[in-house]
């Protein structure tokens, strides 16, 4: 049983072969009328935070390899109502499925959920970090470009979620990357730490400008997250210097990319100007999402 939580958990070999596997995948244009490895196979979704590319991308991926898919809606069951402890619905889930993903505010919940399971996890996203998102940036980048490796990828805006994991796939994947954010905002420390523990070139700086030079990609998120309890007028003005906008995008490579996990706001992280340009890889990015995962679930069940 292998669960897919955090891409620092996962050897670089099996990422890499996570990747190639999804690329394949896309050439070979899959389907369930001519490949269905996971016939009999059910995966059971779990969302507390809502969602729209992770659902279709999840429930097509599945599908589209001839398994089946259950929504376990927190709403409408036991589960997040407090009648039921998490160890007895996990242990319940174990019975009725093969893998299970959650999207989740609280990765401290999403890890106790994982200890009473008996079937591989799969982190859809957590407050902590989205392995899925930056797995599809990844596959994304080399799809339009070539080898991701010793490129430069540049990060303007919160420290986030993303930020964690782009972080953790920039020493795994072996490309540099530059961040930029405000000082108040800057990632998680000991990602930051394990990352430097593990030979990856990050650099951290306030000025947006160094980060974007001579950039190979640039990647951005939105500001406000859902959930996220802040202040969002002074959250907003702090990150306005980090928005993605022409000016931005000339200081990184002529052929640069744009990429973005969305939904986005406009006019906010990004003006429209750059998200509808000839540089903005988000409708790949995001597409490739469902490649990823078809490759990401089979790696759980040992089918790779």
């Amino acid at each position: 049983m292998r669960n897919f939580i955090n891409l620092a958990d996962i050897d670089k070999k099996e990422l890499r072969k996570i990747i190639n596997h999804a690329k394949l995948q896309k050439e070979k244009k899959d389907n369930i009328n001519n490949d269905a490895p996971l016939k009999g196979k059910t995966l059971i979704m779990i969302f507390e935070k809502s969602s729209t590319r992770t659902r279709l991308s999840f429930e097509l991926a599945m599908k589209k390899l001839g398994g089946d898919v259950l929504v376990l809606n927190p709403k409408e069951s036991h589960y997040g109502s407090g009648d039921e402890s998490i160890h007895d619905t996990a242990k319940i889930l174990s019975q009725y499925g093969d893998v299970v993903m959650m999207r989740t505010n609280k990765h401290e919940h999403f890890l106790e959920f994982s200890k009473h399971l008996d079937i591989p996890i799969i982190n859809g996203l957590t407050n902590l970090s989205h392995p899925v998102q930056i797995l599809a940036t990844v596959m994304t980048y080399e799809e339009l470009k070539g080898s991701i490796v010793n490129k430069k990828i540049a990060w303007l805006g919160d420290g986030n979620n993303v930020v964690y994991s782009l972080i953790e796939a920039a020493a795994q994947f072996d490309f540099q990357l530059a961040i930029a954010c405000p000082k108040k905002l800057e990632p998680n420390k000991k990602i930051v730490k394990w990352a430097k523990n593990m030979k990856a070139n990050i650099l951290i700086t306030k000025d947006p400008k160094e980060a974007a030079e001579d950039a190979s990609a640039v990647i951005t998120d939105k500001w406000i997250s859902m959930g996220d309890g802040v202040n969002k007028k002074k959250k907003k003005k702090l990150l306005k210097p980090y928005q993605v906008n022409k000016k931005i995008m000339k200081l990184a490579q002529p052929d640069s990319l744009f990429m973005h996990c969305l939904p986005a706001s406009r006019g906010e992280e990004v003006t429209t100007e750059v998200l509808d340009s000839k540089q903005s890889a988000v409708w790949l990015e995001a597409l490739n999402r469902m490649h990823v995962q078809k490759s990401i679930i089979q790696f759980c069940l040992n089918l790779l």
